[in-house]
């Protein structure tokens, strides 16, 4: 088997911290400096549920509008997309540009280069940003940003998690809209933290791969109408 090489890095911004691409033979994987693997072209079960439990509450709707926070591989926008109809919109906010550009790439095969669907926008930034000005915009938002409520790659994360940073994603949704957040691991203090915002929410466990590998945890939060 080939070893693993590394292809390409970039500064994640207000971090001291870089993401690193590799790539083997056909597969590539991004790790941060100091962290290890984040994400890999081999295990996205996860990714694709967290857009298939939500994209699937909101399909039926007219010209359903939904906000992705975290580009990552690709796959969870490819899931979106599967999952909505020809008149939807999807917008990505990717805080990296290169991740952009090497999903442009070749890595962007492996999800089946999504970003050439004319339904999917990408705005370059802090999906932060969109969440504090927005206002009943989205039929669901998707953040599959850093590791979840206890990430590791960006300290400036921790507030998308915080009870500011769901309320903003709350007054972001459409009447019965649904924010669904993948996460690494369970945290119970963030399901109460949900509620106590006042998202109607169930959590679902998910193995990254075929359904094996590491369980991941999904939580679906609904707004009220």
């Amino acid at each position: 088997m080939s070893p693993w090489t590394l292809i390409d890095t970039a500064r994640i911004p207000g971090n001291d911290g870089e993401l690193q691409l590799y790539q083997r033979d056909a597969e590539f994987s991004i790790s941060v400096s100091g962290g290890g693997v984040l994400m890999s072209t081999w295990a996205h079960g996860s990714e694709d549920a967290l857009a298939e439990l939500a994209c699937r509450k909101i399909a039926r709707r007219p010209r359903p509008r939904v906000l992705i926070g975290g580009l990552g591989m690709g796959f969870t926008l490819a899931a979106a997309l599967r999952h909505l109809g020809a008149d939807s919109e999807v917008e990505v906010a990717e805080l990296v540009p290169a991740v952009v550009a090497w999903n442009r790439g070749a890595l962007g095969e492996h999800a089946g280069h999504p970003l050439r669907d004319a339904r999917a926008t990408v705005r370059e930034g802090d999906v932060a940003r969109i969440l504090k000005t927005e206002r009943q915009a989205y039929d669901a938002i998707l953040l599959d940003v850093d590791n979840g409520p206890e990430g590791f790659t960006r300290k400036k994360n921790d507030w998308l998690y915080t009870t500011d940073g769901l309320t903003a994603s709350y007054k972001a949704l459409r009447p019965e809209g649904v924010l669904a957040i993948w996460s690494a691991g369970p945290d119970r203090d963030f399901t109460a933290l949900l509620q106590k915002v006042g998202f109607k929410m169930r959590q679902r466990r998910v193995h990254e791969h075929d359904n094996k590998g590491s369980l991941h945890t999904i939580w679906l939060a609904e707004r009220g109408p």
